[in-house]
């Protein structure tokens, strides 16, 4: 019986391999083809436009745009040359729609307006942007702060310390822990050289800094140095309000706290000027105890070697702080007193940090607070301690808030790092993200922005998954399944305030490569502004089903029609041929 089931599934495996089962087009491209075919089986070139001004809503198309693409679908698996025809069978409408670059569900330019002040963006933001791996023993490099560069990353942040080697006597590591560090040079002139790569909007630097005053000097010195013109420098001391992205393009900006006037608090315990250490709660605050105690019996003593310097020559403190000083745009604020202290509006803007743990308390006790400050201010939101693999926490926490900087750990990957991914495909991919409206108003106090408050429905949006392709393409045969072809299904999700998520999924196709679902969901969202449209595709199997792909996208910025869905991998990077089709509808019950 046992070897009469296994010869079964052998034959069945090498039936069902080559086999390829594509079912026929839903009804709804059926119609719409006809349509606007005027009932013909080819829709010509000028239907087509059409086509795309209608009803997928393109009112910029040309024939000139269509033109290139109607000669990649006739040139791809097409008997008859471009020469002889110019329009487009039912199947090749088709293939036409699953033109991922032409026909994506995202527009592909900056269309936010981007000369408002800084604090009203939100921005893609990398959390100790060095380190390769976990954030106890991992090595520091200036990979990956060039792999979040090309991603599109615009916050890098560098944790600097005394080093007894050259390079300024600076290096970058995560302090008090067992990774190793990386010339701080290395990763100034990386970023000088990757910066603008994927985008001209400004890169920020937030410095955790562990600086003695003559070290702050140094870096001063070598970050002009290297970056020259695309260094920002402040006219003033201070800023009454940030400047715009806009007026930013292609510069460096610094973040960090300002150094202070040099002071021996306590003469066996002495504390570097400027110092970030209470801005950040203490690495190892959050860790076991045995972790802890490892990490400060590891301190290297150089660190305090470095402070014995600074006493000998207070002139050269004071210059060095101000050249320190010179440099930095986004001031960090005070991180001692009450929440409400912390949050208390003042004439001079800045920057607040807090953890996720610290942010959630915040946001029981002083919601309101919180989005009040960040119409001004900047929030940043960092991971807990307890994140040694770099894990994340879900960015709507901080979104939600009006946090503008939800730093994440970009080698942590993972569905919250895939939100963030989501978010920031909006507006052509540049990293900045105009915030809604409703968190920039000034408003009443009661009348501010609540998402624990359940709100009228806004928007109804209608997403229809028609089919899937691509795997045969980009998996090996065996990959879901030894014995037969994958078992695909979908699930469709909204990642947004308590009130709007949800999760639904489709039916399972038993046994296909390319599957054909035709199902249809409807989302009530009452903050469409800050809702995230996941999709993912996965192998139904007896244990655990086998992830088959997925993708996030902002639901403010889908594309109307039908549109090809390019689907990516657990890290984020795009499949080469993996896609589905799918319908995106909106309407809208009340007006912004």
């Amino acid at each position: 019986m046992k070897m009469g089931t296994l010869k079964d599934k052998v034959l069945n495996f090498l039936t069902k391999k080559g086999e390829v089962k594509k079912a026929g087009p839903p009804l709804d491209l059926k119609e719409a083809f006809s349509k606007f075919a005027k009932g013909g089986s080819q829709m010509s070139k000028d239907q087509l436009l059409i086509f795309m001004v209608e009803h997928q809503g393109e009112k910029n198309c040309s024939s000139a745009n269509l033109e290139e693409n109607i000669k990649k679908v006739l040139q791809v698996g097409s008997s008859n040359s471009v020469c002889k025809r110019q329009g487009l069978n039912l199947n090749e409408f088709i293939d036409f729609l699953l033109l991922d670059d032409f026909n994506g569900p995202l527009k592909d330019e900056v269309h936010h307006d981007m000369s408002a002040p800084l604090s009203h963006y939100f921005m893609y933001t990398g959390h100790n942007s060095y380190l390769t791996g976990n954030q106890l023993t991992s090595e520091s490099s200036d990979e990956p702060i060039i792999e979040a560069l090309q991603q599109g990353v615009r916050v890098i942040e560098l944790d600097l310390w005394p080093s007894p080697t050259k390079d300024g006597g600076i290096k970058v590591v995560h302090g008090r822990t067992f990774t190793t560090p990386v010339s701080l040079t290395k990763c100034l002139k990386s970023i000088k050289e990757y910066a603008f790569v994927k985008s001209d909007f400004p890169v920020i630097l937030t410095l955790e800094d562990h600086l003695t005053s003559r070290l702050q000097a140094n870096f001063a010195q070598i970050a002009t140095q290297i970056f020259g013109k695309m260094l920002y420098c402040p006219e003033t001391d201070y800023l009454t309000e940030f400047p715009s992205p806009e007026s930013l393009k292609n510069r460096i900006v610094i973040s960090t706290k300002p150094p202070k006037e040099y002071q021996l608090s306590d003469s066996n315990n002495p504390v570097p000027s400027g110092s970030e250490l209470s801005e950040d709660e203490p690495w190892g605050q959050e860790l076991p105890e045995s972790i802890a105690r490892l990490k400060t019996e590891n301190r290297n003593i150089s660190d305090l070697d470095e402070v014995g310097i600074i006493i000998c020559d207070n002139k050269q403190n004071q210059q060095g702080a101000r050249q320190y000083k010179h440099l930095i745009t986004i001031h960090g604020g005070k991180s001692k007193g009450s929440m409400m202290d912390r949050l208390k509006d003042d004439i001079k803007v800045r920057r607040l940090s807090l953890s996720e743990k610290k942010l959630k308390g915040a946001c029981e006790s002083h919601g309101a607070e919180l989005i009040r400050f960040t119409q001004k201010n900047i929030l940043r939101v960092y991971p807990k301690g307890e994140r040694i693999q770099s894990s994340n926490f879900r960015p709507h926490l901080g979104w939600m808030y009006g946090a503008q900087m939800v730093a994440f750990n970009m080698q942590g990957h993972g569905k919250s790092l895939q939100y963030m991914q989501g978010m920031f495909r909006a507006n052509g991919g540049c990293g900045y993200v105009k915030k809604p409206d409703f968190m920039i108003r000034k408003l009443p106090h009661e009348e501010e922005f609540d998402p624990k408050r359940t709100l009228p429905v806004k928007q109804r949006l209608k997403v229809k998954v028609y089919k899937g392709e691509g795997w045969k393409s980009d998996f090996s045969p065996t990959h879901f399944d030894l014995f037969s072809p994958p078992d695909f299904y979908a699930k469709v999700c909204i990642i947004g305030v308590p009130a709007d998520s949800v999760k639904k999924r489709t039916s399972v196709k038993m046994d296909n490569w390319y599957p054909v679902w035709d199902e249809e969901f409807e989302f009530p969202l009452t903050v469409p502004e800050l809702a995230l449209l996941r999709i993912e595709v996965k192998d139904k199997d007896q244990t655990k089903d086998d992830f088959a792909g997925q993708t996030c996208l902002p639901v403010s910025e889908l594309r109307h029609g039908f549109r090809s869905v390019p689907l990516h991998d657990t890290k984020g990077k795009k499949f080469k041929s993996v896609k589905l089709l799918v319908r995106f509808q909106v309407e809208t019950l009340i007006k912004s």
